[in-house]
């Protein structure tokens, strides 16, 4: 006899809600970059500016403008490759009950949601972000807690820390491993100091060179950028930071397997195609700006070329952990 109540036959296992939960974000990721490609602000935005866009674009021959949307598509493309991850960590390692996948849903929920305090460095609260956070958060707990119950008895928090096996310098999959995971250091280590930048200077020298004026001009055209603008770049940097912490973990523990190296594949496209790609179209593509991207992305290109084969076909069985 079944004897399940009605909410815990919806809820299941809790990964329909973690699917759920990347859906949202990949929606959400491409509702901001169609956003910013068509020129619009969000109504908040716009009541806190006092201003639109094309208001906006007056000044500076538009480059602010250009440069608020550069952020918020670059922001989008994380979100959409988290969401990615999030499904595949939940349709192929949780569902195999491997306890890492559940711990690395945790250390990156707490990332990612948290990233939201960030965005009180300067006094912002973006009403919209927040509503849509908070709707979010309990589909993910609740999703965590109903997924808790199915990894496999025995498995810890230490379990996300350990690596699946040795790499082996010697063949070309280890070799790209190695490729691949450093740039995944590279990427949360960059989503780290971009947060801190939101909070404290908001730009880098090559930002202010690009819009062609001063942190006191951005001031005089409307006193309310600055917070604004800081939002948008801890909202990006809390999302790279959180693909990196993703990549790292992923890479380290998982066997090599086709759906892995797809999934690598298909995020690391949307998250560089987004980041380096609204560079050009705004006509921000200064080389000491745009490098450290230019290096993640030959490092993931050449990591994902030299683990295909093993990848495709793995030549060795599940081994103990090291």
């Amino acid at each position: 006899m079944d004897r399940r109540t009605l909410l815990e036959a919806l809820l299941g296992d809790g990964r329909f809600l973690l699917v759920f939960t990347a859906l949202i974000l990949v929606l959400s990721g491409l509702f901001v970059i169609v956003q910013s490609i068509t020129g619009h602000f969000l109504p908040h935005d716009i009541s806190y500016l006092g201003m639109d866009a094309n208001q906006l674009s007056a000044f500076n021959n538009g480059t602010m403008t250009r440069f608020m949307f550069h952020d918020r598509v670059s922001f989008g493309g994380s979100i959409i490759a988290v969401g990615l991850l999030y499904m595949w960590l939940a349709e192929f390692p949780l569902k195999n009950k491997e306890a890492w996948a559940w711990y690395l849903f945790l250390f990156s929920g707490l990332i990612g949601f948290g990233s939201f305090l960030t965005y009180l460095g300067y006094g912002y609260l973006d009403t919209w972000h927040g509503v849509a956070t908070l709707l979010l958060l309990p589909f993910f707990i609740a999703g965590m807690i109903r997924s808790y119950t199915i990894i496999k008895q025995g498995g810890t928090i230490g379990d996300v820390f350990l690596a699946r096996e040795r790499v082996d310098l010697k063949s070309a999959y280890g070799v790209g491993k190695i490729f691949l995971l450093f740039s995944a250091a590279g990427m949360f280590l960059a989503g780290v100091t971009i947060m801190i930048v939101g909070m404290t200077t908001i730009f880098v020298p090559q930002d202010l060179e690009y819009m062609n004026i001063t942190v006191c001009g951005i001031e005089k055209i409307n006193s309310n950028l600055k917070p604004l603008i800081a939002h948008d770049r801890a909202a990006f940097g809390g999302g790279l930071a959180t693909i990196g912490l993703l990549y790292l973990f992923i890479i380290r523990r998982s066997a090599p397997s086709i759906n892995l190296w797809q999934i690598l594949a298909l995020s690391m496209a949307v998250g560089f195609s987004t980041a380096i790609g609204v560079h050009f179209l705004i006509g921000y593509t200064t080389t000491s700006h745009l490098l450290p991207a230019y290096f993640g992305i030959a490092t993931s290109i050449v990591g994902l070329i030299l683990t295909y084969s093993e990848m495709k076909a793995p030549k060795f069985q599940e081994g103990s952990l090291v």
